[in-house]
């Protein structure tokens, strides 16, 4: 909410204010301005935690794509020391015996680091949707604020009921955003 919006809600309010019948419409006003301003926040956050979760699962990814290369690198060294004829066979064998132990480390680190990269990738999922239950949040709450303030120019309170409607289906989406945060972060 910019502060063009929060000054037309500010006049909204003082003209209600004097008009006795219409001092629950502002009331409910000014009620979802402040859910609009905290699910937008906390959406703000769930979007920023995604982009922060996904560039930690790409650095998972980086990280096993390393392993797998020096895997590969390590078994083709391997594979063409055997092929080889060699005068010193046991420093050979000693050599594709170390070049063996790091296959094997390589093969638990790949498998390490792709759970990894797959734990990011769920807490990205999650985030991104809990952001897009905070978004629908905030959205039905602007457009509640929005029909509420109709009210006000109309004097028809159908739209205030209407708006009251919005704004519940507004607190319930973001209701279950974060409901969804408290899993996330329990998990």
């Amino acid at each position: 909410m910019d502060a063009n919006e929060a000054n037309e809600l500010e006049e909204r309010q003082e003209h209600a204010a004097s008009d006795p019948t219409h001092r629950p419409v502002g009331f409910t006003i000014s009620v979802l301005a402040v859910f609009v301003a905290i699910v937008t926040v906390m959406g703000h956050r769930s979007h920023t935690e995604a982009v922060l979760y996904q560039n930690r699962a790409t650095d998972d990814w980086n990280l096993y794509q390393a392993h797998k290369i020096r895997q590969y690198d390590t078994q083709l060294i391997t594979a063409l020391l055997a092929t080889l004829p060699i005068r010193d066979q046991a420093a050979a064998s000693k050599i594709t015996d170390g070049y063996k132990s790091h296959v094997q480390k390589w093969n638990q680190d790949l498998v390490e680091a792709e759970k990894t990269a797959h734990q990011d990738e769920d807490v990205v999922h999650k985030a991104e949707h809990r952001a897009d239950r905070l978004d629908l949040g905030e959205a039905l709450l602007e457009i509640a604020l929005v029909v509420c303030s109709i009210t006000l120019l109309t004097r028809q309170r159908v739209y205030w009921y209407l708006g009251m409607l919005f704004g519940l289906a507004g607190l319930a989406a973001a209701a279950l955003g974060f409901i969804h945060l408290g899993f996330l972060h329990l998990g």
